[in-house]
């Protein structure tokens, strides 16, 4: 069967509904980017299902576009401008990002908004286990990606220019709300799992929490590594990034290791491998490394992690939806409905313990 290494990493022909008209394109560039105003090539990233991203090619080199996908979309998402602000908010962070050149509005240009930045070289891993990679690089790996977690959680958003990006206050209760009206939006079935969890995770809150700057979809699948030697190169897919509590932020970050199982191309699953001979830390191991970055105590997860298993069940019944629709960015669909009641079980055994 084929991996998930092979069907979304590399390059393929952009498929109908996302071709783009390069001479318009060029058009526009002429005056934004230098020396990309002719002779322009384009190919359409395999992997992801959100934003379609491409590499575009032209006399001054490697770049790379993503764009909104066209069609109608949930109003709230595929926040292209959002993310193109927050990619230049993060130029000198410490944070490794591709280098943000110039964003579009104008959705007549090639069809919707987009913006382009930095090609950077290197390897995405779509495998949780990272194939057949030694135990050694895999530990840095996943050291490094703990480490990069840590040092975004510990940004002042007021210090790189994004303190309004979100309000400072009741993270948890909205993103609870947004997830909720965009499950409500795509869903396909009544799955009373789901239900139960939109009635009882408002009422069990987290009374208290930091509020830093976070990602919202940090895994080892949105990372570029560097080619030779095990280190993060650039972090990808910044659409869901605001100010938050970092440790919703670092439940779904978790969704290797509580995610089910499955012999399909959906899940990236830790479940049940042998960890210490893979040279990956366990969850608890992952975690305590992060407080000890962070220099705060291990805390009480079990709400953080129920509710990043909900809200990634309404992401793949948002898929699922763009799919059946015929606005999904990518043609190989790897989600089916029944995974959307499996993890919506998964979640609420998680909330009632």
């Amino acid at each position: 069967m084929t991996g998930r290494q092979e069907q979304f990493a590399g390059e393929e022909t952009p498929p109908p509904h996302l071709v783009i008209d390069l001479d318009r394109l060029a058009a526009w560039l002429g005056p934004h980017l230098p020396g990309m105003d002719h002779d322009l090539s384009l190919t359409k990233f395999r992997g992801g299902q959100s934003n379609p991203t491409y590499r575009l090619s032209g006399p001054a080199g490697d770049y790379v576009l993503r764009r909104k996908p066209p069609g109608p979309l949930v109003p709230s998402a595929h926040r292209i401008d959002r993310e193109y602000r927050i990619l230049r908010a993060l130029r000198d962070s410490g944070v490794p990002i591709p280098r943000p050149h110039v964003y579009c509005d104008d959705a007549g240009v090639i069809g919707s908004e987009f913006y382009i930045v930095d090609h950077v070289s290197g390897h995405v891993f779509w495998e949780a286990d990272m194939g057949s990679a030694p135990p050694s690089d895999r530990a840095r790996v996943y050291d490094a990606m703990n480490g990069v977690l840590a040092r975004l959680h510990a940004l002042d958003p007021a210090a790189i220019g994004l303190a309004d990006l979100a309000p400072p206050d009741g993270y948890a209760a909205r993103n609870l709300q947004r997830w909720s009206t965009n499950y409500a939006q795509s869903a396909m079935a009544v799955i009373p799992d789901m239900d139960c969890l939109i009635d009882q995770l408002p009422r069990q809150l987290p009374q208290s929490a930091e509020t830093r700057f976070i990602h919202g979809d940090y895994g080892l699948y949105n990372l570029i590594i560097t080619p030779n030697a095990p280190r993060i190169a650039a972090v990808l897919d910044w659409e869901m990034a605001t100010l938050g509590d970092p440790l919703i932020d670092l439940a779904h970050h978790f969704r290797a290791w509580w995610d089910l199982s499955d012999s399909g191309l959906a899940a990236t699953s830790l479940h049940g491998r042998d960890l210490p001979s893979l040279g990956i830390p366990t969850m608890d191991e992952y975690i305590t490394l992060y407080c000890a970055r962070r220099n705060i105590p291990v805390p009480d997860m079990r709400w953080y992690l129920a509710f990043a298993q909900f809200r990634y069940a309404a992401m793949v019944q948002g898929i699922l939806k763009r799919a059946a629709d015929g606005t999904a960015s990518s043609r190989v669909m790897v989600h089916s409905q029944d995974r959307v009641w499996r993890i919506a079980a998964l979640a609420r055994t998680t909330l009632e313990g």
